[in-house]
Order: structure tokens, then C-alpha cells, then sequence
């Protein structure tokens, strides 16, 4: 008799004796095809990493291409795929002359960017500062690196060097502004204080995410070209998390770039929407500069899956896909047809407190207790009941959210098709009418 996958697999983020989710056996676009014969609308690109949907005809055939050639090498030997999608990252980053490190996934890419940052400093105990609601992964040093209430008791930021500013949450801001540029300025500010309180020349970086993440914070458009000039002035190299926030999640290649050269950032850590999650793929992007500081010496990191070639096949398929089917810009587009729709939503339902996002097709629905006092339906992280209660109804519907505490984040792979999105919005607007009544 088979035992059921709730009894013997460990499953993240989940309490084991609770989890009981469907079976998926199969994908095409935006839908999951389950075992018991459903089809799910999925809204969130899984965890905001199907960018290009399920299944997608280019990457099976990649891989299955690349599979029929050469499975695996370790990376002490070259490998055609690797070093072709080293080539292409850097073409579409702008980062000529700079270097590629191939992780397995985002937080070894953020730790390694730190690694490679604090080596590239000269400071290999330097300080890194990040910020509060961020996330950045779940090993020990990506949850130091995390200002994630969830985890904060399981490990200690101060034993990495690392140090916690207060968020861009210009909703929310934690610098008492009423308005988004003033918080943006402030939350900047933020940052640039607690270097000089530290002492630039103890500090290794920055690390920070662009845009779209599990936070829910969409920082204010004056924010990342204020970081990028803080940190400069300051000679500290500035990280940009772009494991959620690439491969059009934000209207744009890398996030970033939304604010042209005044936001380039000296590293930017990848994966998802790197191979449009259908194998494993973190990478972490040198500009030449920081390249150059280590060209000459010994890079101790490494795990033996490190630019698998495998993943780097799909990651050259999933970037092919994305410029030939006009994905960044069909997202841009889209994104903002989606924040309009969000926001006549707001002016319907006095549950939404904010909706903000809508660079790409990210955006945030903030659900709140009382408009006026922005109350929280239930002390963060948690999730109010009737939240829950709507996103089980809308599964029941056919259509799967994501939710972190009283947020809704919206993701959908850049694929899915118009008339889809507009049919899972017409239900999430019916369960709110359902389940927050006026």
C-alpha cells in the first residue's frame, strides 16, 4: 500500500500534521492539472517563479535536448550551456566584462553575494545591512539576512554582522511620513545613517530587494536610485535581490532597471523566473569592477550542483522565451490593466485598505480591519480567518491565491491569458463581498 506524501515527506513552511495540499500531475500556462481531474488558475506562479507558466513547450524540449547531450559535469570543467547563459545574463544585465556565480537556488545566491562581497571588500567579517520585512531565504545566514518576524527566534544577525533598517512601507511608514517620496527619502536615509554609524569602512554591502517579494512592500519610485547613491558615495557595494522581482515579475529584465543607470546595483542575485522554475538555478552577477577585485584570487565556495548543465539549458530556453514572445513588455502592460482593476476593486470594498504594485504583473491587495486607523484584521504575520476562508472558497472556484498575514499578492505567470485574469479577479471580488460584507 502507498503511503500517502503527508506521512513521509517534510514539507517548508508548513506545520507537518496540517498540511494536506492536492496533488498537481500536470501544468499548461497558467493552469495546474490535479490528480483528482481539476484544473487550478494558478495566481501566484506557484511562488512567484512560473513566469513562463506551466509546461512550457520550449524549456521541456531544452532540457530533454540538453539531457540527450550531457546530463552533468562538476564546475571544474566547462560546460556550453553555462557559459552561454553566463554570456546572456550579463548582455541583458548591462554588466559587460563582469562574471557570473551559478547557485542552486536564491539563498545560496544571496549568501554567496555576501561572500563575495565582504572577499571583494576587503573587510571578510564586514557588516551587511539589511532591512526589516525583507526576506532573502530560509538557511541560517539567508534568515539572518531576513527581517522575518517568522524566524527571528532561530537565529542571531548579530552573530553575521548583519544589521536591520527600517522598511520603505510607505502605507505603514516607520518614519511617521504621510506621504510616499517623503518616506522613501527617509527609508533611504535609513540606510546611509546606519552605514555611517557603523563606519563605512566596516561595512562589505547592502542588500536589498528592488521590488516584488513575500514582504508585500513596494518601495516608493524615489527609494532605489537614493540607495544606489548613498551606498556609492559611501564605496559600499549594493546587492540587489532580484530572485523574485527578474525576469519581467516587474515590467522589466531586472527590476532595477526600471530607474535606468541611476539604480545599477554592483551585485544582483537570480534564480526563479531564472529557468521559469523548471530546474533549479540561482546565479549571482558581477559587475566588472567587483569582478576585477577578485579575478586573481581563490574563491572558496561551491556545491557540487553549481551551473548544472541541465539548469543552465533551461535558463538559456527560459530567456529565449521571455524576448521572443515580448513577455517583459506584455507584463508591463499588463500590470498596469491589473493595478486599475485593483484599485475600482478598492473603491468598492472598504476591507482594502491599499493595492500598489502594478510595474509588472505584481501587485499587493492590503486587507485591513478599519480604513481610516489602517488596522490589521489580525497581528502580523497572521493571517485573519476569513482570509483563509476566501482563499480555500476560491480554490474551490478553481483559482489559487497567495497570501502572507493580510496581504493578497498576485503573480500570475506573464503567460496567462487576458480573459483569465479577468475571471480570477471578478471571483476574488465576489469572496470579498462574501466574506468581508460591508
Amino acid at each position: 500500500m502507498a503511503i500517502a506524501e503527508r506521512d513521509c515527506v517534510l514539507h517548508s513552511w508548513s506545520v507537518q500534521s496540517d498540511w494536506d495540499a492536492p496533488t498537481v500531475v500536470g501544468g499548461r500556462g497558467a493552469r495546474l492539472h490535479l490528480a483528482d481531474g481539476r484544473e487550478i488558475l494558478d495566481l501566484s506562479s506557484l511562488a512567484e517563479c512560473s513566469n513562463l507558466g506551466h509546461q512550457h513547450p520550449r524549456l521541456v524540449e531544452a532540457i530533454r535536448a540538453q539531457a540527450e547531450r550531457l546530463c552533468f559535469v562538476t564546475n571544474a570543467w566547462g560546460a556550453e550551456p553555462r557559459a552561454q547563459l553566463a554570456q546572456a545574463l550579463l548582455e541583458r544585465s548591462g554588466f559587460a566584462g563582469g562574471r557570473v556565480y551559478f547557485t542552486l537556488g536564491g539563498a545560496d545566491a544571496n549568501e554567496n553575494a555576501v561572500k563575495i562581497a565582504r572577499q571583494a571588500s576587503r573587510r571578510p567579517r564586514g557588516a551587511v545591512i539589511a532591512r526589516d520585512r525583507s526576506y532573502h531565504g530560509a538557511s541560517h545566514m539567508a534568515m539572518a539576512l531576513s527581517g522575518d518576524s517568522r524566524t527571528r527566534d532561530q537565529v542571531d544577525p548579530a552573530a553575521f554582522n548583519i544589521h536591520h533598517v527600517p522598511p520603505p512601507y510607505a502605507y505603514r511608514c516607520p518614519f511617521g511620513s504621510t506621504d510616499a517620496d517623503t518616506c522613501g527619502e527617509r527609508a533611504a536615509q535609513a540606510v546611509a545613517d546606519g552605514i555611517d554609524g557603523l563606519g563605512p569602512e566596516h561595512v562589505a554591502a547592502v542588500i536589498m530587494e528592488p521590488n516584488a517579494g513575500t514582504n508585500g512592500i513596494v518601495a516608493p519610485d524615489n527609494y532605489w536610485p537614493a540607495l544606489r547613491r548613498h551606498t556609492a558615495q559611501r564605496e559600499v557595494l549594493l546587492i540587489a535581490d532580484e530572485v523574485m522581482s527578474a525576469f519581467g515579475r516587474c515590467g522589466e529584465w531586472f527590476a532595477w532597471q526600471r530607474h535606468g543607470e541611476a539604480g545599477r546595483p554592483d551585485l544582483m542575485t537570480l534564480a526563479k523566473g531564472l529557468t521559469g522554475a523548471a530546474l533549479p538555478l540561482g546565479a549571482v552577477v558581477l559587475s566588472a569592477q567587483v569582478a576585477a577585485r577578485i579575478e586573481h584570487e581563490m574563491l572558496y565556495t561551491g556545491l557540487t550542483y553549481c551551473g548544472h548543465p541541465l539548469a543552465c539549458a533551461a535558463g538559456l530556453a527560459a530567456l529565449a522565451a521571455y524576448a521572443e514572445d515580448d513577455l517583459i513588455a506584455r507584463s508591463r502592460r499588463l500590470g498596469v490593466e491589473l493595478l486599475a482593476q485593483l484599485q475600482r476593486l478598492q473603491a468598492r470594498h472598504a476591507v482594502i485598505g491599499d493595492v500598489r504594485g502594478g510595474h509588472g504583473l505584481f501587485a499587493v491587495i492590503e486587507l485591513v480591519a478599519d480604513r481610516a486607523t489602517r488596522a490589521m484584521p489580525a497581528p502580523w504575520p497572521q493571517s485573519p480567518p476569513a482570509l483563509r476562508a476566501l482563499v480555500d472558497a476560491a480554490m474551490a472556484e478553481g483559482v489559487s491565491l497567495a497570501i502572507r498575514g493580510n496581504l493578497i499578492l498576485l503573480a500570475p505567470p506573464l503567460v496567462i491569458a487576458e480573459d483569465e485574469l479577468a475571471d480570477a479577479l471578478a471571483v476574488i471580488d465576489r469572496l470579498l463581498s462574501r466574506f468581508f460584507p460591508a
